[in-house]
Protein backbone atom coordinates (compact mmCIF):
# COMPACT_ATOMS: atom_id res chain seq x y z
CA UNK A 1 0.00 0.00 0.00
CA UNK A 2 1.90 3.82 -0.94
CA UNK A 3 2.42 6.16 1.84
CA UNK A 4 2.78 9.53 0.86
CA UNK A 5 3.08 12.70 2.46
CA UNK A 6 1.05 15.81 1.62
CA UNK A 7 2.99 19.10 2.14
CA UNK A 8 1.41 21.80 0.50
CA UNK A 9 0.39 24.57 2.88
CA UNK A 10 3.56 27.13 2.87
CA UNK A 11 5.84 27.55 5.85
CA UNK A 12 8.84 28.54 4.78
CA UNK A 13 9.68 31.62 6.96
CA UNK A 14 8.63 32.95 10.30
CA UNK A 15 7.79 36.26 11.92
CA UNK A 16 5.44 38.40 13.33
CA UNK A 17 4.52 39.71 9.74
CA UNK A 18 4.78 36.28 7.81
CA UNK A 19 1.77 35.48 5.76
CA UNK A 20 2.11 32.22 4.76
CA UNK A 21 1.56 32.98 0.77
CA UNK A 22 -1.19 35.07 1.49
CA UNK A 23 -4.71 34.58 0.45
CA UNK A 24 -4.03 33.75 -2.80
CA UNK A 25 -2.01 30.92 -2.06
CA UNK A 26 -4.28 29.42 0.18
CA UNK A 27 -6.89 29.15 -3.00
CA UNK A 28 -4.20 27.70 -4.65
CA UNK A 29 -3.50 25.08 -1.80
CA UNK A 30 -7.26 24.66 -1.55
CA UNK A 31 -7.35 24.20 -5.51
CA UNK A 32 -4.20 21.39 -5.03
CA UNK A 33 -6.19 19.59 -2.37
CA UNK A 34 -9.17 18.94 -4.61
CA UNK A 35 -6.95 17.75 -7.63
CA UNK A 36 -5.04 15.63 -5.45
CA UNK A 37 -8.49 14.19 -3.92
CA UNK A 38 -9.41 13.59 -7.46
CA UNK A 39 -6.30 12.03 -8.58
CA UNK A 40 -6.32 9.50 -5.68
CA UNK A 41 -9.69 8.48 -6.31
CA UNK A 42 -10.48 4.87 -5.50
CA UNK A 43 -7.51 4.05 -4.48
CA UNK A 44 -6.49 2.66 -1.08
CA UNK A 45 -3.48 4.81 0.07
CA UNK A 46 -2.04 5.94 3.54
CA UNK A 47 -1.55 9.70 3.55
CA UNK A 48 0.65 11.52 6.29
CA UNK A 49 -1.03 15.41 6.12
CA UNK A 50 0.82 18.31 6.49
CA UNK A 51 3.69 17.81 8.82
CA UNK A 52 4.86 21.19 10.97
CA UNK A 53 1.81 22.32 9.66
CA UNK A 54 0.30 22.94 13.35
CA UNK A 55 3.10 23.18 15.24
CA UNK A 56 4.40 26.24 12.83
CA UNK A 57 1.14 28.37 13.17
CA UNK A 58 2.58 30.48 15.59
CA UNK A 59 5.06 31.47 12.94
CA UNK A 60 2.32 32.74 11.09
CA UNK A 61 1.42 36.62 11.71
CA UNK A 62 -1.32 37.17 14.29
CA UNK A 63 -4.12 38.01 11.17
CA UNK A 64 -3.11 34.69 9.40
CA UNK A 65 -3.31 31.68 11.85
CA UNK A 66 -6.80 31.58 11.54
CA UNK A 67 -6.87 31.26 8.28
CA UNK A 68 -4.26 28.65 8.54
CA UNK A 69 -6.26 26.52 10.19
CA UNK A 70 -9.41 26.76 8.34
CA UNK A 71 -7.23 26.07 5.13
CA UNK A 72 -6.00 22.64 6.68
CA UNK A 73 -10.11 21.91 7.42
CA UNK A 74 -10.93 22.20 4.04
CA UNK A 75 -8.01 19.75 2.98
CA UNK A 76 -8.75 17.36 5.31
CA UNK A 77 -12.26 17.57 3.97
CA UNK A 78 -11.29 17.09 0.44
CA UNK A 79 -9.03 13.78 1.43
CA UNK A 80 -11.62 12.52 3.83
CA UNK A 81 -14.31 11.85 1.31
CA UNK A 82 -12.09 9.66 -0.57
CA UNK A 83 -13.17 6.24 -0.21
CA UNK A 84 -9.88 3.95 0.76
CA UNK A 85 -7.47 6.63 1.81
CA UNK A 86 -6.27 6.28 5.48
CA UNK A 87 -5.31 9.77 6.96
CA UNK A 88 -3.57 11.15 9.99
CA UNK A 89 -3.01 14.67 10.48
CA UNK A 90 0.06 16.10 11.47
CA UNK A 91 -0.10 16.65 15.35
CA UNK A 92 3.72 17.71 16.19
CA UNK A 93 6.20 15.65 18.19
CA UNK A 94 6.37 14.88 22.48
CA UNK A 95 9.34 17.39 22.52
CA UNK A 96 7.49 20.26 20.77
CA UNK A 97 3.79 21.83 21.50
CA UNK A 98 1.67 20.17 24.80
CA UNK A 99 -1.11 17.71 23.81
CA UNK A 100 -4.14 20.18 24.97
CA UNK A 101 -2.76 22.80 22.41
CA UNK A 102 -2.36 19.54 19.56
CA UNK A 103 -5.51 18.17 20.61
CA UNK A 104 -7.56 21.14 20.49
CA UNK A 105 -6.05 22.42 16.66
CA UNK A 106 -6.62 18.34 15.41
CA UNK A 107 -10.24 19.29 16.23
CA UNK A 108 -10.89 22.41 14.81
CA UNK A 109 -8.99 21.09 11.91
CA UNK A 110 -11.32 17.91 11.42
CA UNK A 111 -9.67 14.83 13.52
CA UNK A 112 -13.16 13.33 14.03
CA UNK A 113 -13.10 12.92 9.75
CA UNK A 114 -10.24 10.52 9.73
CA UNK A 115 -8.14 7.80 11.11
CA UNK A 116 -6.07 9.89 13.34
CA UNK A 117 -3.13 12.11 13.58
CA UNK A 118 0.68 11.40 13.22
CA UNK A 119 4.03 11.92 15.13
CA UNK A 120 7.74 12.78 14.79
CA UNK A 121 7.05 13.43 11.48
CA UNK A 122 10.07 16.28 11.56
CA UNK A 123 11.36 15.29 14.93
CA UNK A 124 14.27 12.53 16.50
CA UNK A 125 12.68 12.20 19.92
CA UNK A 126 12.15 8.57 21.34
CA UNK A 127 9.18 6.13 19.97
CA UNK A 128 8.20 5.75 23.55
CA UNK A 129 7.85 9.08 24.48
CA UNK A 130 5.53 9.60 21.69
CA UNK A 131 3.81 6.56 22.65
CA UNK A 132 3.17 8.06 26.24
CA UNK A 133 2.72 11.65 24.40
CA UNK A 134 -0.15 10.08 21.43
CA UNK A 135 -1.86 8.48 24.13
CA UNK A 136 -2.33 12.05 25.82
CA UNK A 137 -3.61 13.83 22.78
CA UNK A 138 -6.10 10.86 21.64
CA UNK A 139 -7.73 10.60 25.17
CA UNK A 140 -8.36 14.58 24.11
CA UNK A 141 -9.86 13.93 20.55
CA UNK A 142 -12.15 11.06 21.17
CA UNK A 143 -9.58 7.98 20.97
CA UNK A 144 -7.84 8.33 18.17
CA UNK A 145 -5.00 6.24 16.85
CA UNK A 146 -1.70 7.57 15.23
CA UNK A 147 1.33 6.51 13.98
CA UNK A 148 4.79 7.60 14.61
CA UNK A 149 7.69 8.23 12.78
CA UNK A 150 10.40 6.17 13.30
CA UNK A 151 12.95 7.28 10.21
CA UNK A 152 14.84 8.68 12.38
CA UNK A 153 14.89 8.62 15.88
CA UNK A 154 17.14 5.58 16.27
CA UNK A 155 19.28 7.40 18.41
CA UNK A 156 16.63 9.69 19.93
CA UNK A 157 16.55 13.20 20.21
CA UNK A 158 19.29 15.66 20.89
CA UNK A 159 18.17 18.22 23.80
CA UNK A 160 20.36 20.22 26.04
CA UNK A 161 19.61 22.37 28.75
CA UNK A 162 20.77 26.05 28.72
CA UNK A 163 19.60 28.99 30.96
CA UNK A 164 17.24 26.47 32.76
CA UNK A 165 15.39 26.04 29.91
CA UNK A 166 15.44 22.62 27.27
CA UNK A 167 16.37 23.26 24.31
CA UNK A 168 15.90 21.05 20.99
CA UNK A 169 18.71 20.61 18.50
CA UNK A 170 15.92 20.60 15.27
CA UNK A 171 18.40 21.49 12.65
CA UNK A 172 20.16 18.51 11.56
CA UNK A 173 21.34 17.31 14.69
CA UNK A 174 24.30 14.64 14.25
CA UNK A 175 25.07 11.21 14.45
CA UNK A 176 21.60 10.46 14.55
CA UNK A 177 20.26 6.87 13.18
CA UNK A 178 17.55 4.89 11.84
CA UNK A 179 14.91 4.03 14.24
CA UNK A 180 12.68 0.72 13.87
CA UNK A 181 11.59 -0.36 10.84
CA UNK A 182 8.13 0.18 9.50
CA UNK A 183 5.48 -2.30 11.18
CA UNK A 184 2.12 -2.85 12.61
CA UNK A 185 3.74 -4.55 15.70
CA UNK A 186 3.61 -1.32 17.91
CA UNK A 187 3.85 -1.42 21.62
CA UNK A 188 0.41 -0.32 21.97
CA UNK A 189 -3.25 -0.89 20.49
CA UNK A 190 -3.73 2.56 19.56
CA UNK A 191 -0.59 3.06 17.92
CA UNK A 192 -1.45 1.93 13.97
CA UNK A 193 1.77 1.91 13.30
CA UNK A 194 5.62 2.65 13.36
CA UNK A 195 6.32 4.10 9.92
CA UNK A 196 9.23 6.02 7.97
CA UNK A 197 7.65 9.13 7.09
CA UNK A 198 10.23 11.40 6.20
CA UNK A 199 12.72 9.93 3.50
CA UNK A 200 16.16 9.51 5.69
CA UNK A 201 18.56 11.13 3.80
CA UNK A 202 16.92 14.52 3.28
CA UNK A 203 18.55 17.59 5.06
CA UNK A 204 15.87 20.15 6.52
CA UNK A 205 15.70 23.59 5.38
CA UNK A 206 17.63 24.61 7.56
CA UNK A 207 21.86 25.99 7.91
CA UNK A 208 21.69 27.62 4.51
CA UNK A 209 20.71 24.19 2.76
CA UNK A 210 17.29 23.81 0.50
CA UNK A 211 15.39 20.36 0.86
CA UNK A 212 17.62 17.95 -0.74
CA UNK A 213 19.03 14.89 -0.86
CA UNK A 214 22.50 14.96 0.95
CA UNK A 215 24.51 11.51 1.20
CA UNK A 216 26.79 12.06 4.33
CA UNK A 217 23.31 12.44 5.92
CA UNK A 218 22.03 9.39 5.05
CA UNK A 219 25.02 7.40 5.22
CA UNK A 220 25.16 8.34 8.71
CA UNK A 221 21.85 7.22 9.35
CA UNK A 222 22.60 4.05 7.66
CA UNK A 223 25.75 3.54 10.00
CA UNK A 224 24.04 4.51 13.52
CA UNK A 225 20.79 2.73 12.72
CA UNK A 226 19.26 0.72 15.59
CA UNK A 227 15.73 -0.73 16.73
CA UNK A 228 15.56 0.86 20.30
CA UNK A 229 12.36 2.38 21.51
CA UNK A 230 13.73 4.27 24.04
CA UNK A 231 17.58 5.17 25.65
CA UNK A 232 19.05 1.93 26.43
CA UNK A 233 20.54 3.11 29.81
CA UNK A 234 23.99 4.16 30.28
CA UNK A 235 23.55 5.86 27.18
CA UNK A 236 23.83 9.88 26.22
CA UNK A 237 22.64 11.31 23.31
CA UNK A 238 22.19 7.91 22.05
CA UNK A 239 25.67 6.52 22.52
CA UNK A 240 27.29 4.67 25.10
CA UNK A 241 30.54 6.41 23.92
CA UNK A 242 30.99 9.87 25.35
CA UNK A 243 31.44 12.62 22.40
CA UNK A 244 31.63 16.27 22.82
CA UNK A 245 28.80 18.55 22.82
CA UNK A 246 29.37 19.71 19.37
CA UNK A 247 29.65 16.33 17.93
CA UNK A 248 25.77 16.22 17.73
CA UNK A 249 25.48 19.43 16.38
CA UNK A 250 25.11 21.53 19.92
CA UNK A 251 26.39 25.32 19.53
CA UNK A 252 29.06 26.24 21.70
Amino acid sequence: MPLFTVLRAESTSCGPSYQGGGPAEDAATRAWYDDLARVIGPQRVVIAFEPDSLGTIDCLARSRRDDRLRLLRYGVSALSRLPNATIYLEAGASDWEPARRTASQLRAIGIAKVRGFMLNATHHDWTSANIEHGLDISRRTGGKHFVINTAENGRGPVHYRRGGRRITVWCNPRLRGLGPPPTTETANPRVDAYLWINRPGYAQSCQGRPIEWYPPRALSYARHATDWVRPPRGTRFGFFKRFPLRAFGVPG
